[in-house]
């Protein structure tokens, strides 16, 4: 099982939470960073945004089962 795995090699639920609350800041960043630093306009900074975000619901359901996992 792979929740098990990640949990026998040390990774705990609220690591993964902050990961997740990290990529939305990232998201950000990156988004507002394309906006000014490229000339390419708005299409190619909502795909970075876009490419960054979804990493959150990864770490956030990775939390998640990680988080049930431990009260067991």
């Amino acid at each position: 099982m792979l929740v098990k795995m990640l949990h026998d090699q040390g990774l705990r639920s609220h690591h993964c939470f902050d990961a997740g609350l990290i990529s939305v800041g990232l998201a950000i960043a990156s988004w507002c960073t394309s906006m000014k630093a490229e000339s390419h306009g708005v299409e190619r900074a909502d795909r970075w945004g876009i490419f960054v975000g979804e990493w959150a619901p990864t770490f956030f359901g990775l939390g998640l089962a990680l988080s049930v996992y431990e009260k067991d």
